[in-house]
């Protein structure tokens, strides 16, 4: 069934008449009446495709807003949901007319308008994932996105075919899906209708015409059935409402795109009970039972295992009159007020219940609101537009399964997750100290798949940490963060004092003072350099060093500059000589010198000269680490700019990516007539990692070589290798 219509002139007193079925207060009354009058002001001779006056559209969407008893916030927001976009008006201009709460609302919806949609992959996933991020600020704002959507489909006609086609799509794939894990089943049928008859009309109106053609048939049918189980009920005294439920058009087309055919679709002649009690719901089915063969594997309880958007019911298809399939629910009146409106069934109890059942109510909901809270955690992680979207359809859209504790608490889980996930979704605490898993009774692997129903106990011991191995073999990627998170912070004070320690092993070996090094001036001087700006404190900088990032000496160099090594300009004489070697050592004419193979320096590298016993100086670029274990035996060398020649680097490729994707970087290479020496594969247990050798003429070749490699969306990271 969709949303009731309204027509082209409604006025504000027709959706006034809506809103006072369930919203009393004088006050919320007022907000809505100033909140109408300040939209129909900056509305005033704007007009729509379809011809009518713009205010039309925002009054439909409050239309559309009370069948679902949205508050007067959210029915405020939703009939002023175009003016900060499509009028002259500012925020600070709204909030003195409806408030700050309201604003806020209003400036949710107009930053998911603003986005340009297209149903290219790309522009789907940015869509996307500013969608669901402004979705989880407040569910509200969502809310109000799809009913402003539900009435544009519904005037969809007055687009182009193009237009139509493009945002029929948009509203079956990305706004359809959200609205049924909200549980707004009004909103999301008349979606997937809507649709389904712009993107397909043949099969939409095949399928209309089908049923206008047994309609009647049906409906004398649903009829009979209908006053039979009516007996039944009166009968034993059960208390009751009944009524045919009716099977959406995209509902239909879906079973009969899954192989099904009219004749085996056993919902298309339907029964909805509604009850007073959970009890009365169980009696209803076992009398129905009594009376009408169940048909095997078609019953389901979801009262007792309520699906994730909080819908509740029990399910059963039984053989009823002349042998027809009917399909069966029974549930309770506030179960049937959840089944409508989902999320938002809350705000119809405000006005009409007592406050124990508003309590028990509103303590449901945040139980089952993991779903935003979820959304929430997944935007806060650094990802890219595309990794966002996939972990919002892998772990909060799709494939859940569930799972208990060993006292009967569901845990909800991505398929495919391990009693790691499991004990990471109960508490990070548990996650961390975790040391086995048992479910159903059987010692399990970390590695373990989990199933639907397992029972789940996690052993922990208050001295256990996590494995880095665990990274491998998680599902979800809340799970992978925290993780990460843990070493994130573990490694930060091993980083810390070792880099303590590094830098001041450098500055006694030079013999410089350790004490004031790092001043506040000395961190200002630092801290200017482009390749340094963010070391603005001791701990920045010890933290550089540490994970080797920066080494000790080209940090020192920056404060002491007369230690500077700096490349000799071309035809520059010292000791009146012009000098032909690559690499130019102070103070000496003739040395046998050689580039280092653990950091493999080329032109443009900060170096360093190493004094060896009977094999002249080796030349290492200055962050290499293997100099922090060498003794005094060093010497000032500079590049000489004479030099043409190639030299010999190595890169480490980190790939995101399960995928092999060595062609792609020869071709990338390639393109820039760069000589490759060879490239190999270090790892592909997880994401591939390569390591590459290549001959360039310096940094500035090699640069460009890293900053066009890591413009692929396969790579993660493109580093230098320091053996």
């Amino acid at each position: 069934m969709s949303l009731s219509r309204t027509r082209d002139n409604i006025t504000f007193d027709d959706v006034l008449k809506k809103i006072k079925k369930y919203i009393t207060d004088k006050h919320e009354l007022e907000v809505i009446k100033r909140a109408y009058e300040f939209a129909n002001l900056k509305h005033e001779g704007q007009y729509r495709k379809t011809g009518e006056a713009y205010i039309i559209h925002p009054l439909n969407v409050a239309v559309i807003l009370t069948e679902i008893y949205a508050d007067y916030e959210t029915l405020s927001a939703g009939i002023l949901h175009d003016v900060l976009e499509d009028c002259d008006c500012t925020t600070d201009e709204m909030e003195k007319e409806v408030g700050p709460t309201i604003t806020k609302l209003v400036q949710g919806v107009t930053k998911l308008s603003k986005i340009h949609f297209s149903t290219e992959n790309e522009y789907l996933i940015d869509y996307y994932k500013k969608i669901i991020v402004g979705m989880s600020e407040d569910v509200r704002v969502i809310i109000i996105k799809l009913a402003d959507r539900l009435h544009n489909m519904r005037t969809l006609w007055a687009l182009p075919k193009e237009k139509q086609k493009r945002k029929a799509y948009e509203a079956l794939e990305i706004l359809a899906p959200i609205g049924d894990h909200l549980g707004i089943h009004k909103i999301k049928s008349e979606l997937e209708d809507l649709a389904l008859r712009y993107l397909k009309p043949d099969v939409y109106y095949d399928i209309a015409e089908h049923l206008n053609k047994t309609k009647i048939e049906r409906e004398e049918t649903v009829s009979m059935m209908l006053n039979e189980v009516k007996e039944l009920l009166i009968e034993h005294h059960i208390p009751h409402e009944i009524k045919g439920r009716a099977k959406s058009i995209y509902s239909i087309y879906n079973k009969l795109n899954n192989g099904k055919t009219f004749n085996t679709i056993y919902d298309l002649l339907g029964l909805r009970i509604l009850v007073n009690s959970e009890q009365e719901c169980y009696l209803a089915l076992g009398l129905i039972h009594s009376k009408f063969r169940p048909l095997p594997h078609r019953f389901k309880d979801y009262i007792a295992m309520p699906k994730p958007n909080m819908y509740q019911s029990l399910h059963t298809t039984v053989f009823g009159i002349d042998g027809y399939l009917f399909e069966i629910q029974i549930r309770t009146y506030d179960m049937n007020e959840v089944a409508e409106n989902g999320i938002a069934s809350h705000w119809s109890y405000k006005e009409n219940k007592g406050s124990e059942h508003t309590a028990n109510l509103t303590s449901t909901t945040e139980q089952k609101l993991q779903f935003f809270k979820s959304i929430i955690d997944l935007s806060k992680d650094q990802m890219s537009s595309e990794e966002f979207v996939n972990s919002v359809k892998d772990e909060v859209l799709n494939n859940n399964i569930y799972c208990f504790t060993p006292k009967g608490d569901v845990i909800e889980l991505t398929r495919g997750s391990t009693p790691i996930d499991f004990a990471y979704k109960i508490h990070t605490k548990i996650g961390e100290t975790m040391v086995g898993a048992i479910v159903n009774d059987q010692a399990v692997p970390f590695d373990y798949e989990l199933q639907n129903n397992d029972i789940v106990k996690i052993n922990t011991n208050k001295s256990a940490t996590p494995s880095r191995e665990w990274l491998n073999i998680v599902k979800s990627t809340q799970t992978k963060n925290k993780i990460k998170n843990y070493f994130t912070k573990n490694d930060r004070e091993i980083y810390l004092e070792k880099g303590k320690y590094l830098l001041e092993k450098a500055l006694r070996k030079r013999k410089l003072p350790v004490a004031d090094f790092l001043s506040n001036e000395n961190l200002k001087t630092i801290s200017k350099e482009k390749e340094y700006k963010d070391l603005k404190t001791p701990d920045d900088v010890y933290l550089t060093i540490g994970n080797e990032k920066n080494n000790a000496n080209s940090i020192i160099n920056i404060i002491y500059k007369d230690e500077e090594r700096k490349t000799v300009p071309k035809n520059i004489k010292i000791d009146d000589k012009v000098l032909d070697a690559d690499i130019i050592v102070n103070g000496i004419d003739k040395v046998r010198v050689n580039l280092a193979h653990c950091c493999n320096p080329v032109y443009g590298d900060e170096i360093i000269g190493y004094i060896t016993r009977g094999s002249g100086i080796t030349v290492h670029r200055i962050n290499c680490r293997n100099l922090e274990e060498m003794d005094d035996r060093t010497v000032d060398v500079v590049w000489n700019s004479n030099t043409n020649k190639k030299y010999l680097s190595y890169l480490l490729i980190y790939s995101n990516s399960r995928e092999n994707h060595m062609a792609e970087i020869v071709q990338a290479i390639s393109l820039m007539s760069i000589g490759i020496e060879e490239i190999k594969v270090l790892n592909k247990e997880a994401n591939y990692v390569y390591e590459l050798s290549l001959y360039v003429s310096g940094t500035e070749q090699l640069d460009k070589i890293i900053n066009i490699l890591n413009n692929n969306q396969y790579i993660e990271n493109v580093e230098r290798s320091i053996r």
